[in-house]
């Protein structure tokens, strides 16, 4: 499998890469690479330049500001999941990060590139979903900052502005007291996400749920947040028939897809199942 003929240009500022685009349309921004380059030796992406983002210094690390932990779009995999502050304040994005493909996958693999190329089997996006993430960058038009509850458009598409860097990403640190999990169904061939669902739950002071955030990958073309589930748990004690009865709207706000693997209706079964384990898990 080899791809086609393409340019390389390597830069390092945000401003040169905005630039690379601007003279060339057909160009494709690459960081790890971990996604676009399988896609091109298949021939199902065939870009005219790749203009390689990955020594722009200061698109790197972690940092907590203002109730929001902010990530550098060249952070990586292994570095999020390593991370004491993401660990601490936002730790179903660290179980997440840990689950991305192979050690390989994880020290090359960037957020910002995983969050970009919107695969709807990839595990981020859900994260990001339950974290109320912005997703910060540059265009040609100046900056951006697009909420992650509408960022996901379909497979492989998203609402970035044409020729833009995406440059950060801010997560909201939940409320005191909330828990938050990532839970996962691989697939056995390729590590991604069959299904997965991110869950931050927190209970008030009677322990009924006050605070219910659920994110969904996987499943369909595109990562979505589970609604009615939220809805369905709000107010309601922390019993099994409460949880059950919640887990079982949480198919209803996405489009199950289907494949040679998994059917919709047992997707569909499959996001109701682990979405009841996430809130168990969850729980404070």
């Amino acid at each position: 499998m080899i791809p086609s003929a393409f340019t390389y240009e390597r830069v390092h500022t945000v401003d040169e890469a905005l630039a690379s685009l601007a003279a060339n349309p057909e160009a494709k921004l690459i960081a790890g690479g971990h996604s676009l380059l399988p896609l091109m030796k298949m021939r199902l992406a065939a870009p005219a330049a790749l203009v390689d983002i990955q020594a722009i210094r200061n698109l790197h690390g972690v940092r907590e500001v203002d109730g929001q932990v902010v990530i550098g779009a060249l952070t990586t995999h292994a570095e999020i999941s390593a991370h004491p502050v993401v660990r601490s304040l936002l730790p179903a994005l660290a179980e997440a990060a840990a689950q991305i493909g192979d050690l390989q996958v994880r020290n090359r693999g960037t957020i910002g590139g995983n969050l970009a190329h919107a695969d709807p089997s990839s595990d981020l996006p859900a994260v990001a979903l339950a974290y109320n993430a912005t997703l910060r960058g540059l265009s040609p038009a100046g900056e951006f900052a697009l909420p992650a509850d509408g960022f996901f458009l379909g497979p492989l598409t998203t609402a970035m502005p044409e020729g833009a860097v995406l440059t950060e990403i801010a997560f909201d640190v939940p409320p005191a007291g909330t828990q938050s999990v990532y839970q996962k169904v691989p697939h056995p061939a390729s590590g991604y996400a069959v299904v997965g669902v991110a869950a931050v739950i927190g209970t008030d002071e009677n322990g009924c749920f006050n605070y219910v955030r659920i994110g969904v990958t996987g499943a369909g073309d595109v990562a979505y947040r589970a609604v009615a589930a939220e809805a369905a748990l709000m107010g309601q004690p922390p019993t099994d028939e409460a949880i059950q009865a919640a887990a079982g709207h949480a198919a209803e706000d996405g489009v199950m897809g289907e494949d040679l693997y998994a059917s919709a209706d047992y997707r569909a079964h499959l996001v109701q199942v682990h979405t009841a384990r996430a809130i168990r898990r969850a729980l404070p």
